[in-house]
């Protein structure tokens, strides 16, 4: 599982494979060169392809003269452009000065005059320009070879960053590359996970760059990018010798007239994630709509009240609360006082994970004070707007600094909380935080949470830490929508499909289809 840093870290990373690894920065600049090559072989045939190198004058610009230099060895026809002048220092200075006695042309661009046609020219361009270290707006021609580059480049790969984005809070500085392809070294830079910036990346391909394991640790990095490898050692192998109470026992509390669809599609989630036995308690004037929809889920039907589940409900629900391994609560539950009082008594007598969803997040965002007479795990499922209920920020200051208020709010809960959306993030009350990186926008539909908090909830019964399984199930969650997005395609795809998917994601992580 990569991890992913903010500029500053980045830099601590480097000076620790200097000092640590014995990794000289040369070393590391040749890595990077190479893995970005190799990451075109994947996609050309280098060997008379037309290259054009835009290299900035710091460690960026010495990758891309790397770059150029092995592209040339390779056979394509290169060019390297000279950004910001030729005033090299350091390993990028190295890197000048061997291309510098080679037949490469090398063009100092002082203006921008005919640079257009020299870039549609080209089958690739290099964007070397600018790596973390961008301090304030683009301007002047740096401004105008990236404006250039994006009107009339064919495929541009970006090195480490696309230049122009503040790699720690993914803000434009003025311009940016729109890059198809962004090759990052030594793990993720936070900005390019956030947004606006995280819609210029391109595809993102991590690459350590012989930086080893060991050298990352001891950096101390608190955000990590959720892999099928993080997610595969949490499920493991099935034994042969194993039944149904080792994967846990769920109780789904959901629905309500109107929402039996919601409590359905979490607990088929959950089923569909791997969960040994479910039991789905909803209103009874809705169970029998459930009962009829569910084979392998049992129905529990409780008093209600006006079509939601009744306060004179909850000695029956404390009951069953004994007998059980993780608890969601919240999908299609309705809003009432009844509801409320619900979900404040499953709270204060629980004493196993509860995922709180939905509108279980609305009860609780009334009084949080429930909270502080809780003696079991918790995981929140918020959206934005939900976050905002829950903190009394606006839902725009949230997306726009989604891993500071996650981190935030999950240390004032005390609790894991799930920022769902683009990228979804999980912070543990560690303050461990995991972005995921799969999903889409045919995604951004009614359900789709449901079974998102179901895959959660599933984890959670087996008794998986609450925070990877919510990590987990984010990654799951996306790469079934990734999976449904490419049968049904973006806007006809439904949550349901989400849920169909589920098999062949779990099926692509456990390698099952190999």
């Amino acid at each position: 599982m990569y991890k992913a840093c903010y500029a500053e870290e980045m830099r601590g990373v480097d000076r620790a494979a200097s000092e640590i690894g014995g990794i000289p920065g040369i070393i590391l600049m040749e890595n990077a060169a190479l893995a970005c090559v190799n990451e075109l072989r994947s996609c050309f045939d280098i060997k008379g392809i037309s290259a054009a190198v835009f290299c900035g004058k710091g460690n960026n610009g010495g990758d891309g003269l790397a770059i150029a230099r092995h592209l040339y060895n390779a056979g394509a026809n290169v060019t390297v452009y000279l950004v910001c002048g030729s005033g090299y220092s350091g390993d990028a200075k190295i890197n000048f000065d061997i291309i510098s006695g080679m037949d490469v042309p090398m063009e100092a661009v002082a203006d921008t005059e005919g640079l257009e046609y020299k870039i549609r020219a080209a089958d690739i361009v290099i964007d070397a320009i600018f790596g973390t270290g961008i301090n304030g707006a683009v301007r002047g021609t740096a401004y105008e070879v990236i404006r250039l580059i994006n009107e009339n480049a064919g495929y541009v790969m970006s090195v480490d960053v696309p230049s122009g984005i503040d790699s720690d809070s993914g803000a434009i500085c003025g311009v940016c590359i729109n890059a198809d392809k962004t090759v990052t070294f030594a793990g993720y830079k936070i900005g390019m996970l956030m947004y606006p910036a995280a819609d210029c990346t391109g595809e993102i391909v991590p690459d350590m760059i012989s930086v080893p394991e060991y050298v990352i640790n001891s950096q101390q990095l608190s955000v990590n990018v959720t892999d099928s490898g993080f997610v595969r050692s949490l499920i493991g192998k099935r034994s042969d010798n194993t039944q149904k109470g080792n994967y846990g026992k769920l109780l789904v509390i959901a629905g309500s007239e109107g929402m039996s669809g919601a409590a359905y599609m979490a607990a088929q989630a959950a089923l569909k994630s791997g969960t040994g036995l479910i039991t789905l308690a909803c209103p009874r004037s809705v169970n029998h709509v459930l009962e009829a929809k569910t084979t392998e889920v049992m129905t529990m039907p409780l008093s209600d009240c006006e079509g939601h589940i009744s306060r004179s409900a909850v000695p029956v629900l404390e009951e069953k609360l004994k007998s059980v391994s993780a608890v969601l609560i919240g999908p299609g539950l309705g809003r009432s006082q009844d509801v409320s009082e619900v979900v404040r008594a499953v709270l204060k007598t629980c004493r196993v994970p509860v995922i709180i969803d939905a509108d279980a997040i609305n009860a609780v965002a009334q009084d949080k004070s429930v909270l502080s007479e809780c003696a079991c795990d918790i995981i929140f499922t918020p959206h934005a707007m939900e976050m905002s209920r829950l903190t009394g920020l606006d839902a725009s200051y949230i997306e726009e600094n989604r891993l500071q208020v996650s981190r935030e709010s999950s240390d004032e809960l005390g609790a894991v909380v799930l920022l769902k959306g683009h990228h979804t993030i999980v912070t543990a009350p560690s303050l461990t935080q995991y972005i995921n990186t799969t999903g889409n926008p045919g995604m951004a539909s009614g359900g789709s949470g449901d079974v998102l908090a179901g895959i959660a909830a599933a984890f959670a019964a087996r008794g998986i830490d609450c925070a990877e399984a919510a990590a987990a199930a984010a990654y799951i969650h996306g790469m079934a929508g990734d999976i449904a997005a490419k049968r049904y395609g973006m806007e006809s795809m439904s949550a349901e499909n989400i849920l169909e998917c589920l098999p062949d994601a779990f099926s692509h992580i456990l390698q099952l289809d190999k």
